[in-house]
């Protein structure tokens, strides 16, 4: 009798502590992205995983496991594995989000924000905050949206006007937008995942593309593209989102701090992301690789009425509300 509860006992006391081992093992964020650590998102991941693993308020009950380059998942899949929890955060761009709402198109129709700031204000604005939460009914919730600046076109073939994209093929994010703006153009858009794009531009299965200068930096598409012009013509942000099942399970305590951390890292990517682009646009003038153009009031105003008809192709599905709100914050408050 004594032996029979005394092996009760050491398995009392062995499933005991492997309970408690259990318990104290930290959560585990797998942040996934198809970028180069040198980018804004990039230093974005890095400096929440920093900021995570060295609160005291969480004190170690947070890791966080990062993934650059396509390195666990590329971008055709991540939204994938988020969704089945493979991974609990990634920042994929705002042209991703096509179907799970229409409204996110928003930030993809062409010439609407005339610079970084004003995306600024609408993001930080009731329309832009409510757009976060407008994906939760499909498992996703955003966190907050980082920048990584505005887009430029770049080509083998130089792009002065409209006229000059005619028949050229670019590549574009999976997005019906882009796919139209460029139709616009005359040109043709070939969807391609981030990873493939400097073999498909040096290949010539694509003729041009259209990055941010981080990108463009980061990626080296200036060794395989003659021509950059500045058009500044769309935004390329991302949403920090995660697993709506995941984030709401999390104890209320490690969920109000991550949010806080959340906020911190937003406010200095965005901050950042700026001088990031500058420093990015001085390596491709200093490659010397490609020339950069430039474009006149008169040429950027011939892109932007050749362009700008895409807004009312796409009006019924974001809303004439939500495109006035962005109108709106292109006038500093």
């Amino acid at each position: 009798m004594f032996k029979l509860t005394a092996k009760a006992l050491v398995c009392a006391v062995s499933l005991g502590i492997a309970g408690w081992a259990q318990a104290a093992d930290p959560i585990l964020i797998k942040f996934s992205h198809v970028v180069a650590d040198s980018t804004p998102k990039g230093q974005g991941a890095l400096l929440f995983k920093k900021m995570v693993e060295e609160d005291k308020v969480l004190n170690g009950r947070v890791q966080v496991q990062v993934y650059p380059n396509s390195s666990l998942f590329g971008d055709g899949k991540e939204m994938e594995a988020l969704l089945l929890g493979d991974v609990q955060m990634i920042a994929p761009s705002l042209a991703k989000f096509g179907q799970y709402t229409k409204k996110l198109q928003i930030f993809d129709l062409p010439f609407l924000f005339d610079d970084i700031n004003a995306v600024d204000r609408f993001q930080n604005g009731p329309a832009g905050q409510a757009l976060l939460k407008s994906m939760e009914n499909n498992g996703i919730t955003g966190l907050g949206y980082w920048h990584n600046g505005m887009k430029q076109l770049s080509a083998n073939k130089a792009l002065h006007e409209p006229k000059d994209a005619r028949g050229l093929k670019f590549r574009v994010q999976a997005s019906e937008v882009l796919e139209e703006q460029f139709k616009a153009l005359k040109a043709n858009a070939r969807k391609m995942s981030f990873s493939e794009v400097y073999q498909g531009l040096q290949t010539g299965v694509v003729n041009g593309a259209e990055n941010p200068w981080s990108n463009i930096a980061s990626q080296k598409f200036y060794e395989v593209q003659k021509y950059i012009t500045e058009s500044n013509h769309g935004v390329l942000d991302y949403m920090l989102i995660t697993n709506t099942k995941f984030w709401n399970g999390l104890p209320d305590d490690v969920r109000a701090e991550l949010e806080k951390i959340v906020t911190e890292v937003t406010k200095e990517v965005n901050n950042e992301a700026a001088a990031l682009n500058a420093k990015a646009k001085q390596q491709v003038v200093d490659a010397k690789t490609s020339e950069i153009i430039e474009l006149t009031p008169e040429e950027r105003a011939q892109w932007v009425d050749a362009m700008k008809p895409v807004w009312k192709e796409f009006e019924g599905d974001i809303g004439a509300d939500l495109i006035e709100a962005a109108q709106a914050a292109n006038k500093a408050q």
